[in-house]
């Protein structure tokens, strides 16, 4: 299924980000310096390469200022594009140009995570391995981080804490889980259950309870295919996640393991913005 978004989705942040930009007073610059009748027509251009990503949310800024714009994307969420490529034209008044730099910056964040999970999808390409999000999104974004990651060929984790039941050290802390994992099951039927594990003991205690998903969190490599073994060969039909330290440099060859899954918070909290910019014509 194609990654969806919302206006829901944007819009409130939209309004915000246009409110914090203007504030009292609006775009004095623009109000000063450019004739109130002023026709511009300009397009945004890749200034390096990537995968480009918010087209949709870019637009929309720039309608909020110049609701009579005329905004046309020329590839889609999702397209690699080349340094000096072409990705939008905008044609209307001078509305444009107090909307920039907020369209930038939304267009801007989401291409360089879409940009960066493509990256690690890449290094993981011919392996079983999917590259999945984390929660370490930025506070109100989730939705639009989450999209671009899977503009970007990766795939969305859980989407909140209500959705899935991740169950880690912090929440057991040693104590036998078959008692909570029953009633869960009984309670929220149907609930994925994540189960993290950083030690052997808690793989084989883990695979005991059938959960959808065993995540091996921080284990060497040696350690990693080991567990996987065990995993695998309890025909527990039990998806094998991992995760913790995973970067560009090591990736290919956890994938090499046999995961199923390699979760990497990286490609939301630490994506650099794609460089793209504005250039009246």
């Amino acid at each position: 299924m194609s990654p969806h978004l919302s206006p829901n989705d944007y819009q409130p942040l939209l309004r915000a980000a246009l409110k914090e930009d203007l504030g009292r007073e609006g775009d004095l610059t623009t109000r000063f310096f450019v004739p109130s009748n002023a026709r511009l027509r300009g397009k945004i251009a890749a200034r390096e390469p990537g995968v480009v990503c918010g087209l949709e949310v870019a637009a929309a800024a720039f309608k909020a200022c110049e609701p009579r714009a005329r905004v046309r994307a020329l590839v889609r969420d999702g397209a690699r594009v080349k340094a000096g490529q072409a990705v939008m034209t905008i044609e209307g008044g001078r509305g444009i140009l107090t909307a920039e730099r907020t369209a930038l910056n939304f267009l801007q964040r989401m291409s360089g995570v879409a940009t960066l999970t493509r990256r690690f999808a890449d290094a993981a390409r011919g392996t079983r391995a999917k590259i999945l999000d984390t929660r370490k999104t930025l506070p109100g974004w989730r939705a639009l981080d989450k999209y671009a990651v899977a503009c970007g060929g990766g795939v969305n984790h859980r989407l909140g804490l209500y959705d899935a039941v991740m169950v880690k050290d912090n929440h057991y802390g040693g104590k036998s889980l078959a008692k909570d994992v029953a009633l869960l099951r009984r309670e929220q039927p149907g609930i994925p259950l994540i189960i993290e594990c950083d030690s052997s003991a808690q793989v084989k205690a883990a695979i005991s309870l059938k959960p959808d998903v065993i995540l091996l969190d921080n284990m060497g490599a040696a350690l990693l295919r080991r567990e996987i073994k065990r995993i695998r060969t309890a025909g527990k039909k039990i998806l094998i996640e991992i995760s913790g330290g995973i970067n560009l440099n090591n990736i290919r060859g956890l994938a090499r393991l046999g995961p199923d899954r390699i979760s990497v918070g990286a490609i939301t909290h630490s994506a650099p913005a794609l460089d793209l910019g504005l250039d009246l014509a």
